[in-house]
């Protein structure tokens, strides 16, 4: 694995990649913030098998941090991440500083409406202006053929994708990029780096959210009424040990527009916080 942390380099070992298999080599890329975990590595696997060449790219963006996140706190590991990445034969690690990033000078700012309104468009103002701009960055920088990213992160998987549709990213490829379903602990919680900062009383709370949001599915799909079935998930979530809920919502999946019933393309977000952490997960109704 070659690791690049400067511009230059990058695209001359993109060029030389690509030259050593014949030129005709289908790279992809798996844009990160490091911390890496099963998760991660399931995003790395399948894109080996959808590409010949795979690329990782490790930058914690802080313009998609708000002024009271935890950007300072976010986990660093280059170089267990490295030793991870280098196991499962990944053949680029793209890790700029931010001065690579984000030069002196920099002014540009991508902003995509409509997908990136409500859920944690409205939580976090900025947040998805952040993730536009730099996916944006890095598909330049990188140029991949595809990129993947966990369905963890729905709002943003429909953010990148209108933003690679509307600014031509993608083009001749409709389906280049690719969403990978979540990866779950044993009890049903999502993986994300941030279940790092759990205690283990707090980790055992948040096992019960996937229980919680699956049993909401249950009563959604037999014509309980929305409106209760919704106020009961919130109460579930605060009994189960959670400190707030940021929302709890059914939403198109494909537009993230509100949903007053389940709807055939209807999916259910949570996001709620547990001490100083703030965990999402989602859902389809089928």
């Amino acid at each position: 694995m070659q690791t690049v942390h400067a511009l230059n380099p990058l695209r001359q070992t993109v060029d030389a990649l690509r030259g050593r298999s014949g030129g005709g080599a289908r790279l992809a890329l798996v844009p990160t913030m490091g911390a890496l975990h099963e998760g991660h590595l399931t995003l790395v696997r399948r894109a080996k098998e959808l590409a010949d060449l795979v690329a990782v790219s490790i930058f914690v963006n802080p313009r998609q941090f708000g002024p009271n996140e935890d950007l300072d706190a976010y986990p660093r590991q280059m170089e267990s991440d490295s030793r991870l990445l280098e196991a499962e034969g990944v053949d680029l690690l793209w890790a700029p500083d931010g001065a690579a990033m984000y030069p002196e000078g920099y002014a540009t700012n991508i902003s995509v409406s409509g997908v990136s309104a409500g859920l944690c468009g409205a939580d976090r103002p900025g947040h998805f202006d952040g993730v536009a701009t730099v996916v944006c960055k890095l598909f330049n920088q990188v140029r991949p053929d595809i990129a993947l990213f966990g369905e963890k992160d729905w709002q943003q998987l429909a953010v990148i994708r209108r933003m690679a549709r509307d600014l031509d990213l993608t083009q001749p490829h409709v389906d280049a990029i690719i969403g990978v379903p979540i990866v779950r602990e044993v009890d049903g919680l999502a993986m994300s780096s941030r279940n790092a900062y759990l205690s283990p009383d707090q980790r055992r709370a948040a096992g019960q959210l996937n229980a919680a949001m699956r049993a909401a599915i249950a009563r959604l799909g037999g014509a309980d009424d929305a409106a209760a079935v919704m106020a009961d998930l919130k109460a579930a979530i605060l009994a189960a040990g959670f400190d707030s809920i940021d929302y709890a919502e059914l939403r198109d999946a494909n537009s993230i527009a509100l949903l007053d019933a389940p709807g055939g393309n209807a999916r259910l977000f949570v996001a709620a916080r547990i001490g100083g952490t703030r965990l999402i997960d989602n859902m389809a109704l089928r």
